[in-house]
């Protein structure tokens, strides 16, 4: 059996010592937790995809230092109060913008046993209050198996997606919603996690739905014979929160220009795209590089993700250049290029994650790649949600004309540094003046973009 693609790395930093249905949506809370698999550390870290093994490196029973980090393992790792600084949210804070009476989406296989625990120790870490997680699950969950990979691969992808969602939006309520098939490639799992985004759109839950998980186009049916049918009966979940002024975003990737062939572990060797991410739906959100010291201040402009892993963008070979962006097809031709705008995901800089699914390996972890920079988006939008009084629903159109103005009204930080050329020797695309198929549009300032996009965007 194939294993999941969700799209997190993660440095083996673990430790020690702490350790429904529709009808039902509004029910008790279950919890869940997390899981953390080495992507890059010192010697003694295997450095490997976070689904692809779970050799974890025990010892680290508090999140440490940036200074630390460096010491031990030769990467930056940030806290969610260094985010806080770096994305200017502090001011929004203050206005007692912080996401209340907003809901956030998060879609997973299996999820997480230990997910309400888990949060509530990572926001005690850093004086955050907490909040509940609903958890929804969508048809026949299996029970959870801690000697499963696919179980914890997953379990990890759940807890990363839950606690950067707060970590941005910490009173927006959290929806986590696990379905029972897990998704690889092609179709698989995807019709499961459709059907449970439409019944909660319909249903009136959720403001924005963040999605960390991607099929290479390529790998649908149909694809090699310019059949996309496959694809577009999927999109029946985007159609209907478009409707309802549901926000959808998607992680674009870690494969750089590339990415994975049905195999789910060989990438293919030209350039290529990944779906929900590439659809003109769905806000594609990629992957940036932050450069921080403790207090969260930086020490050098963003650059493109890219170290064990790199921003997936590039030209969708299924759909259209899209009218949102006429303005920039200059540089996606006639294709819809992804992404729209980036946050932080690379692994040189990754996020404190805390986890306790698995009893041999519960402690606190690095992660990185889009699969953090997508949840982390999703607070963005809650916290303009909350602040415009309605949902901002389709945010493209708004991007895009927010982009095009400086960044001290907009609040959209172009990225001109870097690559996202993948380690398959695919040549990817830089990072330039205005948009580019690497970073998008930019990164946010939050404290300008969030009003700005709770104004330009259409409300419900």
């Amino acid at each position: 059996m194939r294993r999941p693609r969700p799209r997190p790395r993660a440095v083996a930093a673990a430790a020690g010592a702490t350790a429904l249905t529709v009808a039902a949506l509004i029910a008790a809370p279950s919890t869940g937790a997390a899981i953390a698999a080495p992507v890059h550390a010192a010697p003694a870290v295997k450095v490997v995809p976070a689904v692809a093994g779970h050799h974890l490196v025990h010892g680290v029973s508090s999140p440490l230092t940036t200074a630390q980090c460096q010491a031990r393992w030769g990467i930056n790792c940030y806290t969610p109060l260094q985010y806080r600084q770096a994305y200017d949210l502090k001011p929004l804070y203050r206005a007692g913008v912080t996401g209340k009476g907003r809901t956030i989406v998060i879609v997973d296989s299996f999820g997480s046993p230990t997910i309400q625990h888990d949060l509530d120790v990572y926001s005690a870490q850093f004086g955050i209050p907490s909040s509940t997680v609903q958890v929804v699950r969508w048809g026949d969950v299996p029970p959870f198996d801690p000697t499963d990979p696919d179980h914890t691969g997953w379990a990890g992808e759940s807890t990363l997606d839950v606690e950067m969602a707060h970590a941005v939006a910490p009173d927006a309520h959290i929806v986590l919603v696990e379905t029972g098939v897990a998704e690889t490639e092609g179709v698989t799992g995807l019709p499961e996690m459709m059907d449970a985004e439409r019944a909660l759109v319909d249903h009136g839950v959720g403001d924005v739905i963040t999605q960390s998980f991607g099929a290479t186009e390529n790998t649908f049916p149909g694809f090699d014979k310019g059949d996309f049918s496959s694809i577009q009966k999927l999109r029946y979940a985007f159609e209907d929160a478009r409707r309802h002024g549901v926000t959808v975003l998607a992680s674009s990737g870690d494969g750089g220009a590339t990415d994975a062939m049905a195999d789910g572990v060989t990438d293919y060797p030209y350039p290529v795209n990944s779906w929900p991410s590439s659809d003109p739906l769905v806000t594609s959100i990629g992957g940036t590089q932050l450069h921080l010291d403790d207090a969260g201040d930086r020490t050098a402009p963003d650059s493109v993700y890219n170290d064990y892993g790199a921003g997936g963008g590039g030209q969708s070979h299924v759909f259209a250049r899209p009218s949102y962006q006429n303005g920039v097809r200059a540089v996606v031709g006639a294709r819809r290029g992804t992404p729209d705008i980036s946050m932080s995901a690379a692994v040189d800089g990754g996020a404190w994650v805390y986890s306790s699914f698995d009893p041999t390996a519960v402690g606190w972890d690095v992660y990185g790649g889009t699969s953090e920079a997508s949840p982390l988006f999703s607070g963005i939008v809650a916290l303009a949600d909350q602040l415009g009084g309605h949902r901002v629903g389709d945010i493209h159109s708004a991007l895009y004309a927010l982009s095009k103005g400086p960044a001290r009204f907009g609040g959209i930080v172009d990225v001109a540094d870097g690559t996202n050329n993948s380690y398959d020797g695919v040549t990817g695309y830089a990072a330039v003046k205005g948009y580019d198929m690497a970073t998008g549009v930019g990164t946010p300032d939050a404290a300008r973009f969030v009003p700005a996009l709770a104004l330009t965007s259409w409300g419900r």
